[in-house]
């Protein structure tokens, strides 16, 4: 009877979700506040209930004396944990109350496949805090009649479902509540790339698309990113990737386009960098305008070659150059990628610069029986870094997104990068041996 009551709750919970209204969640194992639904450590997500923890991660609960019954609870644990709600399709607000009534507390927050949110929010004693994140919850579906064609790989992604998973990680994560709130009025800015753009599902690999959400105010502007590893502007548009951005853009919201690295493989001269690669270049900024939306062009990064004078080796050929000719042309706004990431690697060095890619021994990850060596894909740190290029050039271009940056990191100067060995970010629990799609 009372797991009968429980999922007839939950299923009222999520009905409300879908009309526009909050969702509000109480952590912890004490008295649950007014207009909240409980969460316990034991509450594990199913379609039924519409929420819980997933992804076999449990974490403790804890009371304390003192305090109103938001906030004198909590879920809190060692390792990461995932909490899943099943939502609609849309944009949403989350807000977290986070802390640990009962002693220090630090939380790393990602959404979806590894999101950075929120990086490192610390709490003494006693104390709590609230952060509110904008994220984007997306289904592969267009139409009735069109869905994007999904990648074998993709299947597992917890991008593609119907629920948005919420990751909390550090030292030590502590959750008192989370509030939900659809949020239709943000600019969405829409990524369109590839296995150096997308949101990479598992660890060790990393992308710059899930680092930049870290660096947008809430509540103004959602990222959206529909990039994959292995695609070029062909196979994007192909997949029907194009065609599921433009079906939700609003006038106002931005694409952010970035290809290359597998451009590069289609042969026969209709196929360079001045041929099919600068036309599909066109075509994407053009169908962007027709939508009333803001093309931006973003040259692609070097892989990590370098010659006998630890100067970088360009190894993309005219792609670069094909990008820029065509933002020139087209006046589209353009953050040159190409040029920050090789003033970066040099910057590091050759030997330095490893720590920004995949390149680990044996045995550093689980069931990672062979060293991994990756000079295209970056690792956590690298993928930060270029995101912080990426905010960069948007402050450079002085995009209307710029004033909606975060202002809590200090300016970047690719000549004068992060050093990896004072640089940290929790790891997730997900790993993979299997290297991206991609060159």
């Amino acid at each position: 009877m009372k797991k009968l009551l429980f999922i007839c709750a939950a299923f009222v919970l999520f009905v409300t979700s879908v009309m526009g209204q909050a969702m509000k969640f109480d952590f912890g194992n004490g008295k649950t506040a007014k207009g909240y639904t409980r969460v316990a450590p034991e509450m594990v997500y199913s379609d039924a209930s519409g929420f819980g923890f997933d992804y076999n991660t449990r974490p403790a609960a804890e009371k304390h004396k003192k305090g109103n019954a938001l906030t004198s609870d909590y879920c809190f644990s060692d390792r990461p944990f995932y909490f899943s709600v099943k939502l609609p399709e849309g944009n949403y607000d989350v807000t977290l109350t986070l802390g640990n009534p009962n002693g220090t507390s630090s939380t790393t927050v990602k959404a979806e496949s590894r999101r950075l949110m929120l990086e490192k929010m610390q709490t003494v004693r006693g104390e709590t805090l609230q952060r509110t994140f904008t994220v984007n919850v997306r289904t592969p579906r267009i139409s009735d009649n069109e869905r994007i064609r999904i990648k074998p790989r993709e299947k597992g992604y917890l991008n593609w479902d119907n629920k948005l998973t919420i990751e909390f990680g550090d030292s030590l994560p502590s959750v008192c509540a989370m509030e939900i709130v659809p949020n239709a009025t943000a600019t969405t800015v829409f990524l369109a790339g590839n296995s150096t753009v997308v949101d990479q599902d598992k660890e060790p690999w990393a992308a710059w698309g899930q680092m930049i959400t870290r660096f947008f105010e809430h509540g103004k502007v959602v990222v959206a990113n529909y990039a994959e590893s292995g695609e070029a502007l062909h196979s994007f548009k192909a997949s029907q990737r194009l065609a599921k951005i433009l079906s939700v853009m609003k006038p106002g919201d931005y694409l952010f386009i970035e290809f290359g690295h597998n451009d590069q493989k289609r042969k026969g001269d209709e196929h360079g960098a001045w041929g099919s690669y600068s036309d599909l270049m066109r075509e994407f900024v053009s169908l962007t305008r027709q939508k009333g939306g803001n093309p931006v062009i973003v040259t692609s990064m070097h892989r990590r070659n370098f010659d006998a004078n630890g100067k970088v080796v360009h190894s993309l050929g005219d792609f670069p150059a094909a990008a820029r000719k065509v933002a020139a042309d087209m006046q589209v706004p353009l953050v040159d990628l190409n040029q920050m990431s090789e003033i970066m690697y040099e910057a590091w060095g050759p030997e330095k610069s490893i720590k920004a890619f995949v390149h680990y021994p044996a045995n550093t990850w689980p069931g990672q029986e062979q060293k991994l060596e990756d000079n295209t894909h970056f690792n956590s740190f690298g993928a930060y870094e270029i995101a912080r290029c990426i905010r960069k050039g948007i402050i450079d271009l002085k995009l209307p997104l710029a004033q909606f940056l975060t202002t809590d990191v200090p300016e970047f100067d690719p000549s004068h990068p992060d050093d990896p060995d004072s640089w940290s970010l929790s790891i997730s629990p997900m790993a993979a041996n299997e290297k991206p799609d991609g060159n």
